[in-house]
């Protein structure tokens, strides 16, 4: 029986209570104990009288042969209580019955139909007699009697050694008595003078009428016979006369030198020590000593000796540390994957793991047993092992603060401790063993050591666990120490590939891909191994992770994308890569940007993002565009370049100057001369754009006219997916109508119906666009339903 406690309380449950039922035997049980105990002493009798009456007895006395028949009742009830006895491994009526009779059920009844009765009925036939030998199969309970003497540490193991060892060689001998006497009376009368008793003679007596001799005496002249002839000491007084004779002796003497062996064998184990028995006693004695040493309650010393004697049973099947010891690492492994790497591929705490990683798990794990009733895990307790069922029910016991008490049934294949395991908390349930189970355990030590190689199966399985776990447990998960050791490691493989990427070892990232490294993660700096490699011009390595379909417009935290690292360093073959694969430039805060060029004079680097269709007229916090820098600063080759591209020379900063007044301030004629040029040409085209529109009624002051465009794209802006196009630059009309219109003649698409902000809102007004903003028309289908990614667009005056 099993404690649990309850509010203070203790409640007992006997073991078949937990999974047999009613109308079953504990074996356990105190009265059934004293029932084999009374069985025992008829296994004793029947086992040494039955080759006796096989040989002395051509019919039993009246008064041998109701004793044998009430021995032969006892053993029918005893079979008739075997098909309720409860095992370990049993869990109805049904599979009781069933193991009984595949096992002893055969021999037991055949033991106990009246074998004398049916000789006489048959009329002495000689051939019935053989079959009262099935009844030396109750020996068997002798000796498991013996065994579970030697178990027990209150009895003296010398004792119970010597004593086991003395009632074999007397058994051994006794059934030779029975069977030398045998010989002698199968043989017709007129030979019974030839025989090893019938030709006997001991001083005066005479055995030449042996069976008028007193049955006691004949027995015991058996005995001196088969004893004289097992120690081979052969005082010739008694001999072997017949041929048949001769040939048992000869058999026997070669079973003695056997039998002699065995018990000088064992003589010598118990002097020398080491049997596994005696192992077993001694670490037995060791536990309880500890039990009474701490006061230790009853029931737990008794569920200490069921444990270790379930563990001395078992120990032939089971697969423990213990057993493959000695076994070659390799070969260790070999048998570890055979046992268990199919339960773990079923296990769905492990659904989409790769099966490497499963293989490590089946390596580490450790087997454990545990008989019905037995406490697997505990409310309260931290665990640092992680349990699976792999074989028989428990039962996980959940008790609320409130007193409610919830049971869940457990299977195999099912796990249970793992938000103990993960979370570093407390087991939130009890577990029980229903049945006898195997539980396989995985220790947190050895987890984490195989998180750090297959760390990308361990996101797996947290990410299995949060798809059955409520928010509060989730929560709990994310902040866990294997969530951050996980992200801290796929952090750190990020950094590997970036070093790969920037030392163009393009064989390397190949491996870490197919190892499981995601591309597309960045590292502290948000930088990507596309990032590193465009700065660095590697056009194989760029080529391949576009071919992968990393994100080609991602941007670090200083908001540089892939394309603008490969134009900054001036890598023409990967930019031209980005582009055909549909990167579009996008700089944060265009304006400082160009403006911060041209104060460092980079002129290749101007033409360079100019030719990518960046904005000339972007201002910086002061609203200065580029071109106020070139004509304040005197860089005629700068301000020239800007011209070409589409500056705008009536643009103002928020002081009111234009480039035109920079230059007259900076002195530079021939700057004031070009720009002086340039903003008639300017004016002219504008008040021309004026007309032909017929935008205003009259013309304004030069100074003050500006008409804003913008650049539109045909694909959704956050649609990475969608074949990047081309745009067209369009002046801003006086209606949405008209733009989404002019956009969708250019484009020659017939189903463009809405224009989307970079950001991805609809604008409904004109009045609401900024002058050369970044626009893009799609229809409302794909306004509706594409959303992935960010954006990013070139912008064009």
């Amino acid at each position: 029986m099993v404690m649990h406690g309850d509010g203070g309380r203790k409640k007992k449950r006997y073991i078949f209570d937990y999974c047999y039922g009613p109308f079953l035997i504990d074996p356990h049980n105190r009265w059934f104990q004293a029932w084999k105990h009374f069985i025992l002493i008829w296994a004793v009798y029947s086992s040494f009288f039955t080759p006796m009456e096989f040989a002395f007895f051509r019919g039993l006395p009246n008064n041998i042969f109701l004793l044998d028949i009430a021995g032969q009742f006892a053993f029918l009830v005893d079979m008739f209580l075997s098909f309720f006895v409860s095992f370990h491994s049993n869990r109805s009526h049904r599979q009781i019955a069933i193991r009984y009779i595949r096992s002893s059920f055969l021999p037991d009844l055949l033991s106990c139909l009246p074998w004398d009765y049916i000789y006489k009925l048959s009329g002495n036939k000689e051939v019935l007699r053989y079959l009262l030998w099935i009844r030396l199969t109750r020996a068997l309970r002798v000796t498991n009697f013996f065994e579970s003497l030697e178990k027990d540490t209150r009895v003296n193991y010398l004792f119970t050694r010597i004593l086991k060892l003395l009632v074999v060689e007397l058994y051994c001998t006794h059934t030779a008595a029975c069977i030398f006497y045998y010989l002698a009376t199968t043989v017709p009368p007129s030979q019974e003078s030839s025989t090893w008793i019938g030709s006997l003679k001991m001083g005066d007596s005479s055995y030449s009428d042996f069976r008028h001799v007193h049955l006691w005496k004949r027995y015991v002249t058996s005995l001196y016979f088969a004893i004289v002839t097992m120690a081979t000491v052969g005082y010739g007084d008694i001999h072997a006369v017949n041929v048949r004779e001769m040939i048992f002796v000869m058999l026997y003497v070669s079973f003695d030198m056997i039998l002699g062996a065995y018990l000088l064998g064992n003589m010598t184990a118990l002097i020398v020590k080491g049997s596994r028995t005696e192992r077993f006693r001694d670490k037995m004695s060791d536990i309880l000593k500890y039990a009474d040493y701490n006061n230790l309650d009853r029931q737990t010393r008794h569920d200490i000796r069921d444990h270790f004697r379930l563990r001395f049973n078992y120990d032939h099947t089971y697969t423990g540390p213990s057993v493959l010891h000695d076994i070659p690492s390799t070969i260790r492994t070999k048998i570890l994957i055979t046992l268990y790497d199919h339960f773990f591929h079923q296990v769905s705490l492990f659904k989409g793991c790769s099966s490497a990683f499963i293989k490590q798990i089946a390596t580490k794990v450790q087997e454990e047993i545990f008989l019905p009733g037995a406490l697997v895990t505990e409310q309260g307790d931290v665990a640092d092992q992680l349990y699976f069922v792999y074989h028989g029910e428990l039962n996980e016991i959940r008790r609320e603060d409130g007193g409610t008490e919830e049971t869940m049934t457990l299977r195999t294949y099912c796990s249970f401790g793992q938000i103990s395991f993960f979370c570093n908390t407390h087991q939130t349930s009890t577990v029980e063993a229903r049945e006898f189970s195997k539980v396989l355990q995985l220790d947190k030590k050895c987890f984490t050591e195989i998180l750090k190689i297959y760390f990308l199966d361990g996101r797996t399985v947290l990410n299995n666990l949060l798809e059955v776990t409520n928010l509060s447990v989730q929560r709990k998960l994310l902040v866990s120490d294997f969530n951050l050791t996980i992200g801290n490691l796929e952090t750190g493989l990020a950094t590997r590939m970036n070093c790969a990427a920037h030392d163009g070892h393009l064989d390397i990232v190949k491996r870490l891909i197919g190892f499981g490294a995601d591309p597309n993660k960045a590292d502290y700096d948000g930088r990507t191994p596309l990032h590193i490699s465009a700065s660095k011009g590697y056009v194989d390595i760029s080529s391949f992770l576009v071919e992968l379909g990393v994100n080609i417009n991602s941007t670090d935290k200083f908001g540089t994308t892939p394309l603008l690292e490969a134009i900054k360093n001036g890598h023409k073959e990967v930019a031209s890569v980005l582009i055909n694969a549909g990167a579009i430039l996008t700089i944060d805060d265009v304006g400082n940007f160009l403006c911060m060029t041209v104060v460092k004079k980079d002129l290749d680097l101007l033409k360079r993002v100019l030719a990518c269709g960046i904005n000339p007229n972007a201002k910086n916090y002061d609203q200065r565009t580029p071109l106020h820098i070139a004509a304040s600063e005197g860089l005629f080759t700068m301000a020239e370049l800007l011209l070409e591209a589409g500056a705008s020379v009536l643009s103002k900063d928020r002081w009111g100057n234009t480039p035109l007044l920079e230059a007259h301030t900076g002195g530079n004629r021939n700057m004031v001369k070009m720009l002086e040029v340039a903003k008639i040409s300017q004016l002219a085209e504008l008040s021309g754009s004026i007309h032909e529109t017929q935008a205003t009624p009259m013309l304004q002051s030069t100074d003050e006219i500006s008409r804003k465009r913008c650049t539109v794209f045909p694909f959704h802006p956050r649609d990475h997916r969608e074949v990047r196009r081309e745009g067209v630059v369009l002046w801003i009309p006086q209606s949405i109508e008209e733009l989404i219109k002019e956009a969708m003649k250019h484009f020659k698409i017939p189903n463009g119906s809405c224009i989307l902000s970079e950001q991805g809102g609809k604008i409904l007004y004109v009045d609401m666009i900024n002058n050369d903003e970044k626009l893009f028309l799609v229809n409302e289908a794909q306004n509706g339903v594409k959303i992935a990614g960010l954006p990013s667009v070139q912008t064009q005056n």
